[in-house]
């Protein structure tokens, strides 16, 4: 599908159908036995100590470089000293694409996705896993938690939000574009007081047929019950797809919360 009213394009591809057409960008192979963090594309800052890291999760079928040009929107000098990763999902095999093998995650078991839809936790806190050593290895380089902010469209939405949630400490926020809570309850118990404390922006398209408005829709009542603040916004006209509006709006967001120093 393509975006639209926007200028960045990216490559959505949750499809239920059995067939699909993708570009796929070779992936390293890790150790599954522990976790790792998320290998960056080249393209990303160097920088030894960045003022902020943003950490952004493409949705499924997709990759890193494809949706790199969203860094582009973020203008504002508050910027200038961010560290920007666009890793790719490893290749693995999506049950509600019949098997497939394409970039994923972690497993997604129907589509659409519906705010009942049944989760694959084990393969989600696999990747959660991974994302939190991404996490880590900045914050031990000197980022303020405060200054790292997740960021993920479908898929990398629902990861979004699993990774921030279970992360121990308060990280500057984590934006879900057209998620859904990907765990069942269980996993309440495992959130910290300090997780608690992370603010989440949860956007999504009204006319969503892959994930479900009902889905994304239920994500705040669920973040509320366990206190969790969540500023939810939702788009008339738009499908599963992430447009200019949304991303300039989650710059504003960001630079709010920046902190000024990664002391």
């Amino acid at each position: 599908m393509k975006l639209i009213k926007g200028t960045v394009l990216l490559t959505i591809t949750l499809l239920s159908a059995p067939l699909l057409i993708l570009i796929f960008f070779p992936q390293n192979k890790v150790n599954p036995s522990s976790p790792q963090p998320i290998q960056r594309n080249s393209s990303s800052s160097s920088m030894s100590r960045a003022r902020s890291f943003v950490l952004w999760l493409h949705g499924l079928g997709d990759s890193g470089p494809a949706n790199e040009p969203i860094k582009t929107l973020f203008t504002s000098p508050q910027f200038r000293d961010t560290k920007w990763s666009f890793p790719s999902a490893p290749f693995a095999p999506v049950t509600c694409n019949y098997g497939s093998v394409m970039p994923s995650w972690f497993d997604i078991l129907e589509i659409p996705v519906t705010a009942e839809s049944p989760n694959d936790e084990s393969s989600l806190l696999k990747a959660v896993r991974n994302v939190h050593a991404t996490i880590d290895r900045e914050i031990a380089a000197g980022v303020n938690p405060n200054n790292v902010f997740i960021c993920g469209f479908s898929q990398g939405g629902a990861l979004t939000l699993a990774s921030v949630l279970l992360y121990p400490k308060t990280l500057g926020g984590g934006a879900v574009f057209s998620g859904w809570v990907p765990f069942n309850s269980s996993i309440i118990e495992q959130i910290t007081p300090e997780a608690k404390q992370t603010p989440i922006l949860w956007s999504h398209g009204l006319v969503d047929r892959t994930v479900l408005f009902e889905a994304g829709q239920a994500g705040p009542p669920f973040l509320e019950k366990i206190g969790v603040g969540c500023e939810f916004k939702a788009y008339p006209g738009i499908a599963h797809s992430i447009n200019d509006e949304e991303l300039l709006y989650l710059e504003s967001w960001i630079k709010a919360r920046l902190q000024t120093s990664s002391q």
